[in-house]
């Protein structure tokens, strides 16, 4: 549907559903506070050794869920008709040894570059090996091609089987989003893109010398251990390299890469190649992995099953850590994210008991969301009901432990259409919607919604309110940094009676009316203009016909 009719069905339905929702008329949802407190007791136990993916907290915490919605009456949603989504994580470690690299100017002579010195390289991809002899290199900005901001670092120069040189980040600016990142700033992105593009590999120019600390960070964690992101770019290797090689680079090309980082930010710039520069690398990974699971339920629809709503939350949290201080060593993730787990089965049960609805829902609880996500991420490579023709995504990570709230908080205010909707139904209850308050943190790209954005799927995330009811902001928001303080990723966090689950129940309340109104319409909500993720869905907008 255009956006413009969209708007317009939304602004007049929402007297409407303003008084259908003050006079109970959508089916009696029932969240009990204190089931929901209950099962998250269940799962956060010690005895489930803080759910850490391939152990038994992993087998326990999938046979309760299973056991819950096979007593609800809810089919399996995995492949093949099974419960299950089997997930092989890849991990890879570098061989000591194994890595080279040299770069020939225009007079022909090889010159050596030195691992951790001049250049870091990771061949996290493929079969954990790369060897490119004599490839071509492109400077191309930021690497960011964004048609809705007018902005094209690429400018239709061909990468195809070069390799291509990028800037960390994104430009500073409004053009940006100002204070919130874009996806454009993550190098996940700049790899796709290259790849995209038919570059094979990708390496970043680390603003700083090769003696500065930041390089040698960067340096010392390029030798970890790193879990291959499914659905990744399989660009033959990614890297890095500082200052002083990229200056190198440039000079032999008879270019100034200060100056032409400085041109990148004016939005005039277009991918320059270093003519007569090649590079040559070699490196290789040792490769083990694990084997962890999504669980999936669904609820099928009557009119249109293969469109669907899917509400996730990662049932995964970090373990049993025997180094952590103190006496407590298990990590049982109660808040993060135990409680989303039980707020996604509750959800589940409610909107069964609601009835069937004209579109499917989707219950998805995704594993290894603490290591990167990746759960999610395979869902979204390998996904058992279409992304194209799946109409939203709402992720629950972590329920707000508060009393009411006026504010509703969400993660990327201002990326998508399902929050006008979520406004609507805010303001019935007397609530209004906001944005995250963090923009330091990112929050839009560390959670199981953002491989559904990612993939072009319209993407909701909400966080804690803390406009209390009674309180105001300075209390709510003074309540909510010592818990978040005291017990984030902390084996602090666990279940307690203390525990006031009122805002818990307000936001599970309209969530389920969010969810049952794109069950029971035709409409397609989209992405907003300034979204980078509406050119990713518009490739599919023909299935959605």
């Amino acid at each position: 549907m255009p956006r413009t009719t969209f708007a317009r069905r939304l602004s007049a339905g929402a007297a409407a559903v303003a008084l259908l929702f003050a006079a109970g008329a959508v089916s009696a949802q029932d969240f009990s506070a204190q089931r929901i407190g209950d099962e998250i007791r269940t799962i956060s136990a010690d005895d489930f050794q803080g759910r850490y993916p391939g152990t038994e907290g992993e087998r326990k915490t999938l046979a309760f869920l299973q056991a819950q919605y096979e007593a609800m009456g809810l089919e399996p949603g995995g492949p093949n008709g099974q419960w299950l989504q089997p997930i092989d994580l890849k991990r890879f470690t570098p061989v000591e040894g194994s890595t080279s690299a040299s770069w020939s100017g225009p007079d022909g002579a090889a010159k050596a570059l030195t691992p951790g010195a001049d250049i870091n390289l990771r061949a996290v991809s493929n079969d954990g090996r790369a060897a490119i002899e004599n490839a071509g290199l492109i400077f191309a900005g930021y690497g960011i091609s964004a048609p809705e901001r007018n902005w094209d670092d690429y400018g239709g120069v061909d990468v195809t089987g070069k390799i291509v040189l990028v800037l960390a980040g994104e430009p500073d600016g409004e053009l940006f989003n100002g204070a919130y990142a874009t996806n454009y700033q993550s190098a996940a992105y700049k790899a796709d893109e290259a790849k995209r593009r038919g570059a094979v590999g990708v390496i970043t120019v680390v603003d700083a010398g090769a003696g500065d600390a930041a390089w040698t960070r960067q340096a010392q964690f390029n030798a970890r251990q790193r879990t291959m992101t499914p659905g990744a770019a399989d660009l033959e290797f990614t890297g890095a390299i500082n200052r002083d090689t990229a200056q190198a680079l440039g000079a032999a090309a008879g270019l100034d890469l200060a100056a032409l980082r400085a041109q990148a930010a004016s939005g005039q710039f277009k991918a320059t190649a270093l003519e007569g520069v090649t590079l040559s690398v070699a490196t290789a990974e040792t490769i083990d992995s694990l084997r962890t699971h999504n669980l999936l339920a669904r609820i099928p629809g009557t009119a249109r099953p293969n469109e669907s709503i899917v509400y996730s939350a990662h049932w995964d949290h970090v373990g049993v850590n025997e180094d952590a201080p103190g006496d407590d060593k298990i990590f049982n993730g109660a808040w993060d994210n135990a409680s989303g787990t039980i707020g996604v089965l509750e959800m589940a049960r409610q909107l069964k008991a609601a009835g069937p609805a004209e579109r499917s829902f989707v219950f998805a609880h995704m594993a290894a969301e603490e290591m990167g996500l990746l759960g999610a991420y395979a869902y979204a490579a390998d996904p058992v009901w279409p992304l194209e023709t799946t109409v939203a995504n709402i992720n629950i990570d972590m329920l707000p432990l508060s009393p009411s709230t006026r504010d509703v908080a969400i993660f990327g205010k201002g990326q998508n259409e399902l929050e006008d909707r979520l406004a609507v139904l805010a303001e019935a209850q007397g609530r209004y919607v906001t944005d995250d308050r963090q923009p330091e943190q990112n929050f839009y790209y560390r959670s199981d919604h953002f491989p559904f954005a990612r993939a072009g799927v319209p993407a909701l995330m909400p966080w804690h309110g803390v406009d209390w009811v009674e309180g105001g902001r300075e209390a709510g928001l003074a309540a909510w940094q010592a818990k978040f303080a005291a017990d984030y990723h902390r084996p602090s966090d666990e279940w307690s009676a203390d525990w006031d689950l009122t805002s818990a129940v307000e936001n599970l309340t309209l969530f389920y009316r969010l969810g049952l109104e794109l069950a029971n319409s035709s409409d397609w909500p989209g992405w907003k203009p300034t979204s980078e993720f509406g050119q990713v869905r518009a490739r599919s907008d023909e299935a959605r016909r």
